[in-house]
């Protein structure tokens, strides 16, 4: 498992590719779920020109680990990879990455959401919008997904 912190703008596809050719060994698993989560140019209503996401050093990480963890208890994860942005985030940019690595389909799809949502709802991520209004406003809940309890 990995969790990373960037405050600097990654490429989704390259980082699946060199943690599967660097953490996992061929033929061990059967099926890869990612998602990539990137900065729309809209939210609420408004135009967004740009994002800062803060976070909480150490707390957020060990948050995260605990979310994989719990996915990992619940399907047959061989491994997975957690990639975040913070700092300034421009629309189209990647925010988040969720890779899970697993045997079969259903645990991979099944963990891969879990994480997400989960994330989206425990992990101590803030985000502050800069609307092309000038306006800057901080979000206060993120939108709706599936419940994770």
């Amino acid at each position: 498992m990995a969790i990373k912190i960037s405050a600097t703008e990654f490429d989704p596809w390259q980082e699946i590719q060199i943690y599967q050719n660097s953490a996992l060994r061929a033929g061990q698993f059967g099926a890869t779920n990612a998602f990539i989560g990137t900065m729309r140019d809209f939210n609420d209503g408004a135009e967004v020109k740009g994002m800062t996401l803060e976070y909480y050093p150490g707390m957020t990480e060990k948050q995260l680990e605990k979310i994989v963890g719990e996915a990992q208890q619940q399907w047959a994860v061989l491994d997975a990879l957690v990639i975040h942005r913070v700092g300034a985030v421009l629309p189209n940019e990647p925010i988040v990455l969720v890779a899970v690595w697993t045997a079969h389909r259903g645990d991979a799809f099944d963990a891969c959401r879990y994480i997400m949502e989960a994330l989206k709802s425990k992990a101590p991520f803030w985000k502050k919008e800069l609307l092309v209004s000038e306006d800057e406003r901080w979000l206060a809940a993120n939108t709706k997904g599936y419940k994770t309890d």
